[in-house]
């Protein structure tokens, strides 16, 4: 939870220390002129965000891949 408001000014010159009170957990709430006006708080992490070549040299496919599959299993997809 957040403690005692930070004013704009100090947020300014000690934005380095507040953004590692930050990753450390706490809220910090930033105020002008004694008076709340923003939440500096850490960005949670997206579910299911993906990055491009992420699984390169991980996956590896076999020489016959593209091959024609045997009769019986192409049949049980209905090729």
């Amino acid at each position: 939870m957040a403690g005692e408001p930070i004013s704009i000014y100090e947020a300014k010159t000690q934005l380095s220390k507040l953004v590692a009170r930050v990753l450390g957990g706490e809220e910090i709430v930033i105020a002008r002129s004694g008076v709340p006006v923003a939440r500096l708080v850490p960005i949670q992490a997206q579910a299911g965000t993906r990055r491009s070549g992420s699984a390169r040299g991980q996956i590896r496919l076999g020489d016959d891949f593209d091959d024609p599959l045997p009769d019986d299993i192409a049949q049980a997809f209905g090729a």
